[in-house]
């Protein structure tokens, strides 16, 4: 039985090459950026109006103060950039347009009244306020986004704003999603006494979904012929396998040895953690596959996909972020053999986070209320209020 820690740096020393395509800029949340993107202008472009009001000349504000200041005309979001014909007088200006040429303060319409087309200061103003100067947020060829970048859905107005309509994005693997059990009917069923509705498969291609990962589900009972024939095929098809269930003690649990049948080798199986102690992990060289089986619980299966899966993943796209770290309120007990994964809820008064009682690992009603879990390396058995831990978040 290996460590948390040497589990994971095995998993993340393999990663998966799958190449890089271009998706439309409505398809790029959470997909991982592929290239390195530049801005191709200034950000702002030119010095832009922040406030609806009237652009005027600092120098002339005194003598505005007294006799308000004749209003030009309106420059508005999209016109040519306008020009004060006098220093003494205004332009007004709408949101987002060009600052007028001969003027460097921006006074909003809340701050003055105007009468017979003149502008009069309703109070003292602050000169040169207001404008947006160009390249401020951005220069030409500076770096907007980085390779590797998780995309979200700001990033696609940035993308926009420097002209990038087809995004280049790293391939996401093709992955196939295996259940194994007899006693597993499908969700439409009525289940006998002794069956239950398959329910981890979702679990899992849900949180793929995060990851914009749309997998396949299958079913195979326990059966060493079978389950031969249809591993097979899938290792075959597949990039990435997600088994859950078949990988524990069981006279039936099959699953690692029909793996290594097929030429999938065999990194690491048994991990010193609850839940998810079962987990297996291993590649198949010849076709470059991916298996990672999950213990059948299903909080061992969803523990062990958002711990080592999705840290994976993210590895394989320049993407190496480490997890964030969360307080805990109350005291926890922790294990000298085991490194454990504690279901928490965050206190919105405070954001610290707290145990979750739950029934074991085949509490499946507890993930609906769970936001994420706390790691706890092995090693000491008791932890006070206050405490920082790993936080493994769920999406």
């Amino acid at each position: 039985m290996i460590s948390v820690e040497e589990a994971l740096e095995i998993v993340l020393s393999k990663p998966g090459n799958y190449g890089t395509e271009r998706v439309l800029l409505n398809k790029i949340v959470h997909r991982f950026l592929a290239e390195d993107i530049f801005a191709d202008r200034d950000s702002p472009p030119y010095d832009r109006v922040m406030m609806d009001g009237i652009a005027i000349n600092s120098s002339a504000i005194d003598a505005g103060t007294k006799y308000g200041f004749l209003i030009e005309g309106i420059q508005a979001a999209g016109d040519v950039q306008k020009k004060l014909q006098q220093q003494q007088n205004c332009i007004e200006v709408m949101t987002g347009t060009l600052v007028p040429a001969g003027t460097d303060t921006i006074v909003p319409y809340e701050q003055i009244d105007v009468i017979d087309n003149r502008a009069f200061l309703k109070q003292p103003f602050d000169s040169k306020n207001h404008i947006h100067a160009q390249g401020s947020d951005h220069k030409k060829g500076t770096l907007a986004l980085q390779k590797g970048k998780r995309l979200a859905a700001a990033d696609a107005g940035l993308l926009a704003a420097v002209g990038i309509e087809q995004v280049p994005v790293f391939t996401l693997p093709k992955t196939a999603i295996v259940a194994t059990g007899n006693e597993l009917v499908p969700v439409a069923q009525v289940p006998e006494s002794h069956q239950v509705r398959m329910s981890n498969v979702y679990a899992l291609q849900a949180a793929l979904q995060t990851d914009s990962i749309a997998a396949d589900i299958f079913h195979i009972n326990d059966d060493e012929t079978i389950l031969l024939t249809q591993l097979s095929a899938i290792v075959n098809d597949y990039d990435v396998v997600l088994i859950s269930g078949g990988v524990s003690k069981g006279k039936y649990d099959f699953v690692p040895a029909i793996l290594e049948k097929l030429g999938v080798q065999k990194l690491f199986h048994q991990v010193a953690q609850r839940p998810g102690k079962p987990f297996w992990f291993g590649h198949q060289p010849a076709l470059q596959t991916h298996v990672f089986a999950y213990p059948g619980n299903p909080v061992s299966t969803f523990v062990c996909h958002q711990f080592y899966f999705r840290q994976w993943l993210s590895n394989n796209f320049n993407n190496h972020q480490k997890l964030p770290l969360a307080k805990l309120s109350g005291e926890i007990n922790g294990s000298a053999a085991l490194s454990l994964f504690i279901p928490v809820k965050i206190s919105n008064d405070d954001n610290t986070v707290k145990e979750i009682v739950n029934n074991g690992s085949g509490d499946l009603f507890s993930l609906t209320k769970t936001d994420g879990f706390i790691y706890l390396p092995k090693g000491a058995m008791h932890y006070s209020s206050g405490s920082v831990f790993a936080f493994l978040k769920i999406n």
